[in-house]
Formats: structure tokens, C-alpha cells, sequence
């Protein structure tokens, strides 16, 4: 449990004196009557914490019963984020009965809290990233600290859409719902690479990805001042990043779902993955160099990433290399791929809002899922511009 965060009640919200009822049923009340799912957000003083309550502010079935924080008490949204001060929400130390609970908490805190929530049947969806990766090993090498429920990552769900749909959704009729949302570097780079992933086609990689400041939190950092970031591009994360680990995961889950063999996608394990930081507020660009295992053409990719992404809400196959500025503010990821003859690569290019796609809307779009609820629903925000 977190220093400073009651979760009494919260923990006290189990609806029946047995196994929940399923979530999918959760929209209508004892007496038939509709009703909104009860959710509160853990950690709603940060960037992701300020965008989940913006969306969810707005959705159809939801009503925000808590914005929690250590050591705040009954303090105006207002106060923290100005452009949410029309919703009248308070931000308090006490979590409140929740049939939902969203976690944007920094790595090795969320873990520490979920157990007794799940136990009674609240619905978990952590935006950070302990329940990201499968293997209990890899916490320590990658986030340094070791998994205190290694017990829940068997029952927590990887929660990009695109990948694990139905096993969101199974998630409905199940004792125990965790999601460990993705990344916003893996988000794109995995969008972009999917399709090659399930065809084989990863036979050398090379992933050069780029973020606004924002995907670095609100805490103040001295790299992260203006006088620091404008006009300055800087390269981070040498010899792996740790976000390296979900992308490899992620494809390998992606190339085995396909019944290819381990060492069909040799590019993959490892990914060779450097993020860069530049100036500007939103946004993920993630280019992949590929050399395909076996040649290939523009005709078969085009085909491969259609089929990947036909009928899919929230990706967007484009026929020109995409930007940053065409998905700000929506859910929406924007991938593109090129078949460059001249050196016999692929390029394969991905693009979120990292706040949106990338954390509190992808988020959203998993916990749509897992309550039998439209998957677009509180989504269908259009990208700003200019």
C-alpha cells in the first residue's frame, strides 16, 4: 500500500460476498435500471492522471467517484490542473468505493497496492509498468526492483487492443482484472511492427524513436527545463532502454500467435531500440529500419498491413509517412510502411499522442473492453490542429 493513500474503502467496494458479478453486467443497476461504472483515478495529480480524468470526465458510462494522491485533502482539481476546474472534482487521500480503479503511479508503486483491490473484485488498469511484463525475472533488470505480487502477473492482461482483445474481454467473467497498459515507445513500435512480426519478415532491427517532453512526467527534472530542451534534440536509454523489454515481448507474442517458430524473427530478440527527446510538448515517432528475412515487395506489405489493421478503431495504415501533429490529442496511431528496393529495407514508421494512445486513452480503450462497453466509447475525440 502506498504512504499517505487510504484504500479502506475502496478496498471495502466488493459487490457481492463471493466472486463479482460479471463486469459486463455492471452498467445496469439491481433494479434494471441503467448506471455508470464507479472509477477513480490513483496518482491525479500527474500528466496521465490530468488526461484520464479529461476523458473519462466524458464518458458515457462512467461517473468519477475519486481522484486520489498521497497527502492531499479535499484539494480542487483546479488547483493542480486549470483546465479541469469546470468538472468541480476533488482530490483526496482516500479512495472511495470503486468498481475501477486506474493507477498512473511511478514503476514499483502500483504493485505494492493492487492485490487486496483485485481480491475484491475492483477492476485494475495500471498505466504504469508493473504489470506490463510476464516474467517476474525481468523487473529487476529492467526496473530495478523485485515484483511484490509476482502471484498477479499470471492473471494481468497486456493491455494493447490490437494484440489482446479477447483476452480483454475475457476479462469480464474473470475474479481477477488487471491490465498492465503499454508503454507509449512500445505502442508505436509495436503497431508498426506487428504485421512484419506475423509474416517473418524481422530479420535485422534498428528502432529510432523520438518523444515530447510529456512522456517524461510532471516532476520537475533539470534536463527537462526550456532553457535545456528547446532547440536540442538528445538521444537517452544507451545499451536498452527499458522499454525494450515490452517491445520484445510484445513480438515475440505477436510472430508465436502466428505459429512461427522462436527464430523465425531473428531482429527481435534482441530489438536494438534508442529513444531521442525533443522539443516539443505530445507526440511518439518511432521509425524501424528492417532487413527482411526474404525478399519482399511494396505490393505484399501494403497487403500485410491492411489485413493487420482491417476493421481496427483506433490504427490508421497511411500511404505517406505520418506526423506526430496528425494524431495529437485522439487515440489514434497512424502507421506507414516502405519498401525501400534501393537498400533492400522496410520501413516501417508508427506515430502517437503519447498522453492519449500512448497512456490514459489506450488505457481507456482496455477498460472499455474488459466492462462489455463500446471499445470507442469516451474516445471518439477527433486529433487537434494546428
Amino acid at each position: 500500500m502506498s504512504a499517505g493513500i487510504d484504500l479502506t474503502a475502496g478496498i471495502a467496494a466488493d459487490r457481492t460476498s463471493g466472486l463479482p458479478l460479471p463486469r459486463a453486467t455492471w452498467t445496469a443497476g439491481p433494479d434494471g435500471s441503467s448506471r455508470r461504472i464507479r472509477v477513480s483515478i490513483i496518482g491525479a495529480t500527474g500528466y496521465v492522471g490530468s488526461e484520464l480524468t479529461r476523458i473519462l470526465a466524458r464518458h458515457p458510462n462512467v461517473e468519477i467517484v475519486g481522484l486520489v494522491a498521497r497527502g492531499r485533502d479535499q484539494e480542487p482539481i483546479g488547483h493542480h490542473h486549470a483546465h479541469l476546474s469546470s468538472t468541480g472534482l476533488v482530490i483526496d487521500a482516500h479512495l472511495p468505493p470503486s468498481d475501477a480503479v486506474f493507477l498512473a503511479l511511478p514503476h514499483g508503486t502500483a504493485a505494492a497496492m493492487v492485490g487486496d483491490l483485485a481480491a475484491a473484485g475492483t477492476s485494475i488498469i495500471d498505466l504504469g509498468p508493473d504489470f506490463r511484463l510476464r516474467n517476474p525475472a525481468d523487473y529487476p533488470t529492467w526496473y530495478r526492483f523485485d515484483h511484490p505480487a509476482k502471484d498477479l502477473l499470471a492473471d494481468a492482461v497486456y493491455g494493447l487492443p490490437e494484440l489482446h482483445r479477447d483476452e480483454l474481454r475475457a476479462l469480464a467473467d474473470a475474479p481477477v482484472a488487471i491490465v498492465g497498459a503499454p508503454g507509449c515507445y512500445p505502442t508505436a513500435t509495436i503497431l508498426a511492427l506487428a504485421p512484419l512480426a506475423r509474416a517473418g519478415l524481422i530479420g535485422d532491427l534498428v528502432v529510432d524513436a523520438k518523444s515530447g517532453v510529456s512522456g517524461a512526467g510532471r516532476d520537475p527534472k533539470p534536463h527537462l527545463h526550456f532553457g535545456e530542451v528547446n532547440e536540442s534534440v538528445s538521444a537517452y536509454g544507451l545499451g536498452g532502454h527499458r522499454h525494450v523489454a515490452e517491445i520484445e515481448q510484445e513480438l515475440a507474442y505477436v510472430a508465436g500467435s502466428a505459429g512461427l517458430a522462436r527464430d523465425a524473427n531473428p531482429g527481435i530478440a534482441p530489438v536494438d531500440f534508442l529513444p531521442h527527446l525533443i522539443p516539443m510538448t505530445r507526440g511518439i515517432l518511432s521509425t524501424c529500419h528492417v532487413r527482411p528475412t526474404r525478399p519482399t515487395s511494396q505490393a505484399e506489405l501494403d497487403q500485410l498491413f491492411a489485413q493487420g489493421y482491417d476493421g481496427e478503431p483506433f490504427v490508421q495504415v497511411v500511404d505517406q509517412p505520418p506526423a506526430t501533429k496528425q494524431v495529437t490529442g485522439s487515440n489514434l496511431a497512424r502507421v506507414h510502411v516502405r519498401y525501400d528496393e534501393r537498400i533492400g529495407r522496410i520501413i516501417a514508421i508508427g506515430v502517437v499522442d503519447n498522453m492519449v494512445k500512448g497512456a490514459a486513452g489506450q488505457g481507456v480503450q482496455a477498460f472499455n473492453l474488459v466492462h462489455g462497453l463500446p471499445e470507442t466509447a469516451g474516445l471518439e475525440q477527433l486529433p487537434l490542429a494546428p
